[in-house]
């Protein structure tokens, strides 16, 4: 199964530990084994790292998901996948057009979540109309 991430670019590095706790939990229960996880902001990086590093403990996948096509190669992400389509999309949709595209392969949200507003409550709010089961750690 599949999971992806959304919460607020300024997630504070104290919410790691149960970030940790929810993935891991989600991995042992066999609920999930494959990530997709974005690219911007602290939450996204964090998930990522932490992510990675599981994988090095459980038989799992990590996939980093551009929001724009690469000019160049990058050796940030192990493995990186370029939704099918954003070729098509103007560069200003790029992220809203990534984060759909990873809501509709998933079957779990984890998100951070602390106020009604901005990119990660709206893709949040998403999540939760498109039946995903959402665990919101904000």
């Amino acid at each position: 199964m599949n999971c992806t991430f959304f919460g607020h670019a300024d997630a504070p590095d104290e919410i790691e530990k149960k970030l940790k706790e929810v993935i891991e939990n989600l991995i042992k229960s066999g609920k999930a084994d494959t990530f997709y996880v974005g690219t911007h902001g602290s939450f996204d990086k964090m998930a990522y790292k932490t992510v990675l590093k599981l994988s090095k403990e459980y038989p799992i996948k990590i996939y980093a998901v551009l929001s724009a096509i690469p000019v160049k190669k990058t050796e940030a992400y192990k493995e990186t996948i370029v939704p099918e389509g954003l070729e098509n999309v103007p560069p200003k949709f790029g992220i809203e057009y990534r984060n759909k595209w990873m809501i509709e392969r998933s079957d779990y949200v984890v998100t951070y979540v602390n106020r009604s507003f901005g990119g990660a409550a709206k893709f949040k709010a998403l999540a939760e109309r498109r039946g995903k089961r959402v665990i919101n750690i904000g």
